[in-house]
């Protein structure tokens, strides 16, 4: 398994799979496929281009041949909070899962946000109901904080997320 951060050149493969991630599995994501999916792949490489310009924002894939897994990463730019980043977007295909994929993309991860300069803490975001990534997330030493009611809202469904800390200090 390969994994490196996604430049401009790998824009189709990265939409592709957060697409399907978005499509496949709703609960699991703030952003919508019904939303998502009507976004110009345009818009997508200038995304792509920003992030692989700018240092503090990351998006990581995993390669087993094609791209398999990602998790983004971005920090918050202004003087007050610049202190943190946030981790967004995980995802590995569902065929690839049980291989240690999202560990590894997501220990990458906060080894790039732990090189940041004055970069201390990392927070997420993780449905209540999504008991693999909760249990990954604490695996790697991020801790609960608090809980959002309602969150999200699929279809009629609400769905709660707990609010989770790295502490990089």
């Amino acid at each position: 398994m390969d994994i490196r951060k996604l430049t401009e050149a790998d824009t189709e493969a990265f939409w592709d799979l957060r697409l399907r991630g978005l499509r496949d599995s709703p609960e699991a994501f703030g952003s919508s496929y019904e939303e998502s999916a009507t976004t110009p792949l345009a818009s997508v490489v200038l995304r792509m281009r920003n992030e692989s310009t700018a240092g503090d924002n990351f998006i990581l894939g995993a390669f087993e041949g094609t791209l398999v897994g990602v998790v983004g990463f971005y920090r918050n730019q202004r003087l007050k909070d610049r202190h943190k980043g946030t981790i967004w977007g995980m995802y590995v295909l569902p065929e690839m899962r049980g291989r240690g994929i999202a560990k590894a993309l997501m220990s990458q991860a906060i080894a790039y946000a732990a090189s940041l300069v004055g970069l201390i803490q990392i927070h997420l975001a993780v449905v209540t109901t999504q008991e693999a990534p909760r249990h990954l997330y604490r695996s790697l030493g991020f801790e609960v904080y608090g809980l959002e009611p309602r969150a999200l809202k699929v279809g009629s469904q609400f769905l709660d997320e707990e609010l989770m800390i790295l502490r990089l200090d």
